[in-house]
């Protein structure tokens, strides 16, 4: 999977001169926390987000008068609040979304610009990530999840996959995770497959001498 599966295409930006007040107001309607900020080409200036803008209001030990403050805080622009195009981090639309996830985590930021060039073609954030995790657990789809500790061996999710083939169950999603393994020299495979009555498709895997670590019917969770 690529980041231009998931990332956003319909993106609300606003121009380098845009008052910071007129920014959060913008922030409010279309409930965002970060605005791209463009020239009139589409190059990407830089971000602002909410909490950026929230930094820029007047401390608690202000001395200066309400008038004085929103005069102030309507004189300021994003541009001299924003973090700069040089200084954000970006992910290209062909770079895959594992990188992307990645770069988020590893500099704590909850979005990524897309960018082509200079060019500005989308955005991803943590939600989109959120998105994909459920995805690939086969959430929205109803069945059956099964989890399973398999030998780390060559063939043994193939082993599993054959009982499955035998009661012509069809898989919907396969996740594996070594993280998760309990017992040394394992691994945690959670399969989805369509099938509800998962009574006998478990009997079978234990007779092959696969653990089943848990099965039930999901149904769609909400």
């Amino acid at each position: 999977m690529f980041v231009r599966m998931w990332m956003t295409t319909d993106l609300v930006t606003v121009p380098p001169e845009t008052p910071i007040l007129e920014a959060q107001d913008i922030m409010k309607r279309h409930g965002v926390r970060r605005l791209p900020v463009v020239n009139k080409r589409g190059k990407l200036l830089g971000i602002v987000t909410k909490s950026d803008i929230q930094e820029a209001g007047p401390s608690d030990a202000t001395t200066l008068s309400i008038w004085e403050l929103n005069y102030l805080l309507a004189r300021t622009t994003v541009e001299q609040i924003m973090v700069k195009a040089e200084d954000l981090i970006t992910v290209s639309p062909d770079d895959p979304i594992e990188r992307a996830a990645m770069l988020m985590r590893k500099h704590k930021v909850g979005g990524l610009p897309v960018v082509e060039g200079n060019q500005l073609v989308g955005i991803i954030t943590e939600s989109d990530i959120f998105k994909i995790l459920l995805e690939l657990m086969g959430v929205y789809k109803k069945g059956s999840r099964i989890t399973l500790e398999l030998e780390d061996r060559p063939g043994a999710l193939a082993d599993a996959l054959e009982v499955l083939r035998e009661h012509e169950a069809n898989v919907l999603s396969i996740v594996t995770c070594e993280e998760c393994r309990t017992t040394p020299g394992r691994a945690v495979v959670v399969i989805k497959i369509d099938a509800y009555d998962w009574r006998k498709i478990v009997k079978d895997l234990k007779e092959k001498k696969i653990t089943v670590l848990d099965a039930q019917n999901t149904n769609g969770w909400e």
